[in-house]
């Protein structure tokens, strides 16, 4: 598959997780959804790493777990708690400032060639995210703003651990199958959350899982890890790391196009200055026309093929 193409598939994904999982979470708690979550997916991965298995040695291993604690164990510890605060809309707009942190750690630690222009228009699209973030200060109610604030900056939080997992996923992706990475981060990532499941479970029962809950299970295990973990690891192994962080801009309006159906959602004043401040970024940081995700995978496919 081209890679760009599953970098966008993923994020479709990605972009309709937010209001799913908020939908979920009215009915189930956040770590046991988490470990239900990536500990089916992780069975799945386990017959596909037979069939692609090798012997990998302690680094690879090691990395593997860190790749999986700061994308699996803290993104989604914090992006299932910011939705518990925030609305789910957010989520991804905020998501968006992830290329900043990624451009400037892939140039520092993966040695890439830097793209200038694409950091000046990531500044410009942060400065969206944080109108934002912040726009909840204007809320009469000043509980409900420092609730909403808290979950944008878990979102941030969250955001970095996925950054993180971008960088170390992109080294050990060149040596190990992405089949391997993806069900050994799922099984460790369940196993992080394993712990704060059973205290959940002290308080909260299965006889107690309505149609909320099943809905976020069975698109967490299925879509939103299994396919989506799997499409953008494979994808990472084979483009640079900046260029990834550009597919995230999908996901804003898969969210919105989902939230408000499903939970009376809408963008207010603020989300679309800011959302048009984050656009207005990308069409900065693009210079090329070929940044744009769909024309990137357009030149990509009419490229001459070589062996």
């Amino acid at each position: 598959m081209n890679p760009f193409l599953a970098l966008i598939i993923a994020n479709i994904i990605w972009g309709a997780a937010s209001p799913i999982f908020k939908f979920a979470l009215v009915n189930i708690p956040p770590f046991t959804l988490a470990f239900l979550r990536f500990f089916f997916a992780g069975l799945i991965f386990i017959p596909l790493m037979i069939g692609h298995w090798r012997k990998i040695g302690k680094k690879d291993f090691f990395e593997i777990c860190a790749s999986a604690f700061f994308g699996i164990s803290i993104n989604i510890t914090f992006f299932f708690l910011g939705l518990k605060k925030a609305i789910s809309i957010n989520a991804p707009i905020i998501a968006s400032a992830g290329p900043v942190f990624l451009f400037l750690l892939s140039v520092l630690f993966l040695k890439e060639k830097p793209k200038l222009k694409v950091f000046f228009g990531m500044v410009i699209s942060l400065l969206g995210v944080l109108v934002i973030v912040l726009s909840p200060l204007l809320f009469t109610n000043e509980r409900l703003a420092l609730g909403e604030i808290e979950g944008n900056f878990y979102f941030i939080l969250a955001t970095i651990g996925a950054v993180l997992n971008t960088l170390i996923n992109k080294n050990v992706l060149q040596r190990v199958n992405a089949y391997i990475v993806t069900g050994i981060g799922f099984l460790f990532g369940a196993l992080t959350f394993l712990p704060l499941t059973i205290v959940e479970l002290q308080k909260w029962s299965f006889s107690l899982l309505n149609i909320n809950g099943w809905i976020g299970i069975i698109f967490g295990v299925l879509f939103s890890s299994a396919l989506a973990y799997y499409l953008s690891n494979y994808a990472i192994a084979k483009v640079m790391a900046q260029e990834v962080g550009l597919f995230t801009y999908i996901d804003p309006v898969i969210a919105v196009l989902i939230a408000a159906p499903l939970l009376k959602e809408y963008p207010n004043v603020f989300f679309i200055f800011g959302s048009m401040l984050v656009f207005g970024g990308i069409f900065f940081a693009e210079g090329r026309i070929h940044w744009h995700p769909i024309l990137k995978l357009k030149s990509q496919l009419s490229s001459p093929k070589t062996l």
